[in-house]
C-alpha cells in the first residue's frame, strides 16, 4: 500500500467587505481590493488532498482511483501527485491513464525492485468471507481494517457498467480512496472507492470496485493509455414494478429502450424504442448482471444475439458490437412551462384527467413556440399533474411532454383516454408513458391509473 498527497491551486471564496458604522465608500473598496491579487487576478491557495494505492509490479505501476488525482471540478488533473512508500521514501508520480467511468487511474514512479502486490479472483467472492482493506485514512498512514464482504453486484451511482461494487463492513474513511482490499490469501480482490455515511465517518458500509472489474482496466490503460469498451447506442430504464406493470412482465427481467442512437449498432440490428432486452449473447440481463454491463465487456466488432420482447412476443436480432464514444456533455435549458389553456375542453381530456391524474394538451404552434420544441416532437403536453396522483409520485411535471401511452403514439386527449380504456379492460392497473422534458433523452414511466 502506498499513500498518494496531491496538491492543486485553487481560488478561495472571496465575500465583499461588509458596509459598517462609519466607513467611507474608498474605505471599503479599498479593503475589497486587498483580497484582490496584482493586476485584479483572483486569489489562489495551495489545496492538498489524501488517499491510497497500491504497487502492482516492482517498476513503479500503481493503482488509484480516478478521483483520487483529479481536480476540485470533477474533470481536470491536480498539479502534483507525491507518493509516499511503507519505507517513508517518496517519489513524483505521473498519470499513465485514467478512467472516469470505473473511477480507475494508472499512476507510474520510478523506481526498481518495488514490493508489489497482485489481483486476485474476486468471482469467488461470497458473502461472508473475511477481507482486510489497507489505506490512509485521515493522513494517518499505513492501517489495516478488518470486515466481512456484506454484499456483492451492489449497485450505488445508477446501474452503470461498472456499477458491480463489493460491499464490505471493513472500516473505511477519507483517505482510504485507491487502497487494496484484500482476500486472506494476501491477494487484491478489491479497490476501496467509495462509502455510505450520513454523518462523514465510517458506518460500517463500504464499497470496493472488485478485481474483475479493476483489472481489465487497469491493463488497458497500462498498454494504451485509455480504455475502449463495446458499446451499443440505446439508452436503456430498468424494468421497474410499474414499468413491467403496464407491460405484462415480470419485473428485474430485462431493460427497456428508451432510445436508439441514430446508425448505431442497435438501429442497424433492427432494435426500436420500447424494446425490452432480456439477454445478450447468452447472458440474461438482470439488476445484477446489467445490459451496459454485458455489452461493456464484449469485445469490440463482436456479433451477438440480442433476444428482446416487443410487442409481447419474444424475438431475437443480430447485433454487431461498436466502440463505445468519448462522453459528451449534453446541455441545454429547461422549457418554459405551457399556459394551461382550456385543456380541459378538449375531447377526451377530461377522461385522462381522471384515469391518470393529468391535465392533456394537444400541441398547437403556440404551445411549440413557448416549449421550443421541434417539429419532430409529437404528442400531448401535460398542463396540470394532480399531485394525489400517481403520476406525481412518479415525478411528472408540467411542461412534459407524452409521446406515446403504452407505446402507441397520441396526438390528443381523445387518443390517449382510449388507450387508457383499453387497458383497464384487459385488465391493467398500470399504463406506460413515453415522456419527453426539454432537450433531454425520452424515458418510460410506469404510471397508476386511479
Amino acid at each position: 500500500m502506498v499513500n498518494i498527497s496531491t496538491t492543486q491551486r485553487v481560488e478561495i471564496g472571496r465575500a465583499f467587505p461588509r458596509f459598517g458604522p462609519g466607513m467611507s465608500i474608498e474605505e471599503l473598496f479599498r479593503r475589497f481590493q486587498e483580497q484582490q491579487g496584482e493586476g485584479g487576478e483572483p486569489v489562489t491557495r495551495e489545496a492538498t488532498s489524501l488517499g491510497s494505492g497500491f504497487l502492482i509490479s516492482p517498476d513503479g505501476y500503481i493503482v488509484t482511483n480516478n478521483h483520487v488525482i483529479s481536480g476540485r471540478d470533477g474533470r481536470s488533473l491536480v498539479d502534483s501527485i507525491t507518493v509516499t512508500l511503507s519505507d517513508r521514501r517518496e517519489f513524483k508520480a505521473r498519470v499513465i491513464g485514467r478512467d472516469p467511468l470505473s473511477d480507475l487511474a494508472l499512476l507510474k514512479i520510478d523506481g526498481r525492485d518495488l514490493p508489489f502486490v497482485r489481483f486476485g479472483n474476486s468471482r469467488s467472492l461470497r458473502v461472508g468471507d473475511w477481507v482486510l482493506a489497507i489505506g490512509n485514512p485521515f493522513g494517518l498512514g499505513g492501517t489495516v481494517t478488518a470486515g466481512i464482504v456484506s454484499a456483492l453486484h451492489r449497485n450505488i451511482t445508477g446501474g452503470g457498467a461498472y456499477d458491480r461494487y463489493i460491499q464490505t463492513d471493513a472500516s473505511i474513511n477519507q483517505g482510504n480512496s485507491g487502497g487494496p482490499l484484500f482476500d486472506l490469501s494476501g491477494n487484491v480482490v478489491g479497490v476501496n472507492t467509495a462509502i455510505f455515511s450520513p454523518t462523514g465517518g465510517n458506518v460500517g458500509v463500504g464499497f470496493a470496485i472488485p478485481a474483475e472489474l479493476a483489472q481489465p482496466v487497469i491493463e488497458q490503460l497500462r498498454t494504451a493509455g485509455r480504455v475502449r469498451r463495446g458499446y451499443l447506442g440505446v439508452q436503456i430504464q430498468p424494468l421497474s414494478a410499474p414499468i413491467a406493470a403496464s407491460l405484462g412482465l415480470p419485473k428485474d427481467r430485462g431493460e427497456i429502450v428508451a432510445g436508439v442512437e441514430p446508425n448505431g449498432p442497435a438501429q442497424k440490428a433492427g432494435i426500436r424504442q420500447g424494446d425490452v432486452i432480456v439477454a445478450v449473447a447468452g447472458q440474461e440481463v438482470t439488476p445484477d448482471n446489467t445490459l451496459s454491463f454485458i455489452v461493456a465487456n464484449t469485445p469490440i466488432g463482436t456479433r451477438v444475439p440480442v433476444q428482446l420482447i416487443r410487442d409481447g412476443q419474444r424475438i431475437t436480432v443480430t447485433a454487431t458490437i461498436g466502440e463505445r464514444p468519448s462522453e459528451a456533455v449534453l446541455q441545454g435549458g429547461q422549457a418554459d412551462e405551457p399556459e394551461e389553456r382550456g385543456g380541459r375542453g378538449e375531447p377526451g381530456a377530461e377522461a385522462a384527467r381522471q384515469q391518470l391524474g393529468l391535465t392533456l394538451q394537444s400541441i398547437t404552434p403556440e404551445i411549440r413556440q413557448q416549449l421550443r420544441l421541434p417539429e419532430s416532437v409529437e404528442g400531448l403536453v401535460i398542463a396540470r399533474v394532480n399531485p394525489s396522483s400517481n403520476a406525481a409520485e412518479q415525478g411528472l411535471q408540467r411542461g412534459d411532454v407524452v409521446l406515446s401511452i403504452n407505446q402507441r403514439p397520441v396526438r390528443t386527449p381523445q387518443e390517449a383516454a382510449a388507450i387508457v380504456a383499453e387497458a383497464r379492460k384487459a385488465g391493467r392497473d398500470t399504463v406506460l408513458l413515453l415522456v419527453q422534458r426539454g432537450p433531454g433523452p425520452a424515458r418510460f414511466v410506469g404510471v397508476k391509473m386511479r
